[in-house]
């Protein structure tokens, strides 16, 4: 698969461990909401990063965006029942650019990718969550064609945040 300009789109393979999770990092970068902080966004999907390297499931897409060899962006996609028709349907877990490939065009190939995917296996949807706080992201996938459909709400009722 190939992107724009000469980013390349491939499966990620356990050689990119490291860059993943270095972007992983900028899932954190907007402001947080109370009682949540850096870290626990930041290393909240590891886990699954390291479950598809270990062990890959044809029902899970798990990209770089590469150029030159240098890892700019990473999508991880698994497949989930919608909540109310049962439907499978894409999830994006994961969508994360490098602050220097930001705004070039790398998030928008991962999500067209994305899209492929799930309409080459006959999903109806893809669905993703986002922050409230995080405005940024919401801009991107609105101005991809994406909607709010739920909101969640919360409220800390003991002393732990």
């Amino acid at each position: 698969m190939s992107g724009e300009r000469g980013v390349i789109l491939r499966a990620a393979v356990p050689g990119d461990r490291w860059a993943v999770v270095a972007l992983a990092d900028r899932l954190a970068d907007f402001e947080l909401p109370p009682g949540r902080t850096a870290h626990e966004i930041q290393v909240a999907d590891h886990h699954l990063f390291d479950a598809q390297l270990a062990n890959p499931s044809p029902d899970v897409l798990f990209l770089v965006a590469e150029e030159d060899g240098v890892v700019l962006g990473t999508i991880f996609v698994n497949t989930r029942s919608d909540y109310f028709t049962k439907a499978t349907v894409a999830y994006v877990e994961v969508l994360a650019v490098s602050e220097a490939a930001a705004g070039k065009g790398i998030g928008r190939a991962l999500m067209e990718a994305t899209e492929n995917w799930a309409r080459e296996r006959g999903f109806g949807r893809v669905e993703l969550a986002v922050f409230a706080n995080n405005r940024r992201a919401r801009a991107f996938y609105e101005h991809l064609g994406y909607h709010a459909e739920t909101m969640r709400y919360v409220k800390t009722v003991s002393g732990e945040q």
